[in-house]
């Protein structure tokens, strides 16, 4: 493609495509094909004030200020049959943009249509309370009421997904959104904040800056007109904001890394339960946050899920994004493609025995070098880096264990506590595991299973707070409390 075809997509501020106030612009690459497809503004601080700006604007004096909680809600509504109409495109676009099959996207994206939805019903549902103090006289009274300016800063892996579950709530608030998508992955967030303005969505509601996460983080982080800050990506950078913020005392909340541990038993499905461990490390290329990255089995029927797991594993498709038939598709920038390189020779040195993969995968159709093989180490002690650390990429470890206890104490044995799964036919040792397990989701015989009514969060290193479900739009709302005397004279106070 000649740099005149390439498209170049400014920053989405107050309603309007404007250019970088530095002039600068980047360019974004295909990770299947492997070549420059369109260009994104370089933003820096200025076009963070100018964003911010119009989102406090549209809060303080705009037409979102004075909307009714019905009124927002209706406008949410058509965001998500507008992202249904828009599905197409948006599809083509996030696969371009960051080489996800396209049948994952386009099912992602009925999902999120499905979030902008709940959350447009939950926006009036929003109360208050009249409470009945220990004080005569004295009307006591609860207000909830939007946080103020929001800066969501996504990850590249689910542009849009992320987009959904941070925005959605925080509009449904009553907020305005300033967001950072990923340099690797933005245009996707700007196409869609174009599709939110064309229903409705008043101007400065949702504004996008594209650019470098060092040169437009910290400023939008440290504005003194943003309230809070919603995070996903790395923890290792999710602490770094976390810090930062804590200076002007925001409100944070944070979804960032995961090791997860898939626990199989021997009285589990061994079918369904070896297909569950492969979508939970294959699935995306590995680059899921709640990927099941560390699969603890029971050493009695190790062996045998070893060589069911392999047996898939060895059949995985990889190729084309957009062809319904490819099963894995690239690691989607080159940064983590050569992370989860580096990875293989940190698990060979610390004793792990490679079995499957890791290397970048040849072939037809791979030749954009992106491409890494499904690969699987087994003897893997849960403190070696492999087990420990987040690979991000379509990288398993397996790990044996011979009792309950065992198991429980090698899936808590981590800094992470996003997500574990657990299979058994035992539902008295299911119930044991899911309280036992030290993580924000468990899944029972099934992995990798969403629903946008269920709050979602991780602890420990894996975040702070809740996305999804009505705790999500929780986090966007404070509390005011309010107290009326409804008294002639103040207890106490004699009049002069």
């Amino acid at each position: 493609m000649t740099a005149n075809l390439i498209p170049s997509y400014g920053h989405w501020i107050n309603g309007a495509e404007v250019p970088p106030e530095s002039g600068n612009w980047i360019e974004t690459s295909d990770p299947y094909r492997g070549t420059v497809w369109a260009r994104i503004a370089r933003g820096g601080p200025q076009d963070v004030n100018r964003a911010v700006a119009a989102a406090k604007a549209a809060m303080t004096t705009g037409p979102w200020a004075k909307m009714s909680a019905t009124q927002r809600g209706k406008i949410l509504r058509r965001i998500a049959d507008a992202t249904l109409t828009e599905i197409d495109r948006l599809t083509e676009l996030e696969v371009r943009d960051n080489g996800k099959l396209v049948g994952d996207i386009r099912g992602g994206l009925n999902f999120k249509a499905d979030v902008w939805t709940y959350y447009a019903g939950l926006a009036d549902k929003i109360e208050g309370s009249v409470l009945p103090i220990d004080k005569p006289d004295m009307l006591a009274l609860t207000f909830r009421e939007p946080v103020g300016v929001v800066a969501a800063i996504t990850a590249w892996n689910s542009p849009l997904q992320f987009l959904a579950v941070k925005c959605a709530p925080a509009l449904a608030a009553g907020c305005a959104v300033v967001v950072k998508p990923s340099e690797f992955s933005t245009v996707t967030s700007l196409e869609f904040a174009r599709i939110a303005s064309a229903a409705g969505l008043p101007d400065g509601v949702l504004n996008v800056i594209s650019g470098f996460g060092a040169e437009v983080g910290p400023a939008l982080v440290d504005h003194r007109d943003v309230a809070m800050i919603t995070f996903t990506g790395s923890d290792t950078t999710g602490a770094r904001i976390y810090e930062q913020a804590a200076r002007s005392m925001k409100r944070v909340t944070m979804e960032l890394g995961g090791k997860s541990p898939n626990i199989i038993f021997e009285d589990a499905n061994l079918d369904a339960a070896a297909a569950g461990a492969v979508s939970g490390i294959f699935g995306a290329a590995g680059q899921m946050c709640t990927a099941g990255s560390r699969l603890l089995v029971q050493n009695s029927v190790k062996e045998e899920i070893t060589r069911r797991i392999l047996a898939i594993a060895r059949n995985v498709k990889l190729g084309d994004p957009m062809d319904a038939a490819t099963q894995m598709g690239p690691i989607s920038n080159r940064p983590q493609f050569d992370k989860v390189l580096s990875y293989i020779e940190i698990a060979r040195h610390d004793g792990a025995l490679l079995i499957h993969g890791g290397k970048p995968a040849q072939g037809e159709g791979l030749a954009s070098g992106s491409f890494f093989e499904p690969t699987i180490f087994a003897d893997v002690r849960n403190d070696m880096r492999i087990a420990q650390e987040e690979v991000f990429g379509p990288v398993l470890s397996i790990i044996g264990f011979d009792t309950e206890e065992e198991a429980i104490h090698i899936a808590n044995d981590i800094n992470f506590g996003l997500a574990a799964g657990i299979w058994t036919k035992d539902m008295g040792r299911m119930i044991r595991m899911v309280k036992a397990i030290d993580a924000g989701t468990v899944w029972g015989n099934t992995y990798r299973t969403y629903s946008f009514m269920m709050p979602f969060g991780g602890r420990k290193r894996s975040g702070l707070g809740k996305e999804w479900g009505i705790e999500g739009m929780e986090e966007f709302l404070d509390t005011k409390s309010v107290m009326i005397s409804t008294a002639d004279v103040l207890p106490g106070f004699v009049p002069g």
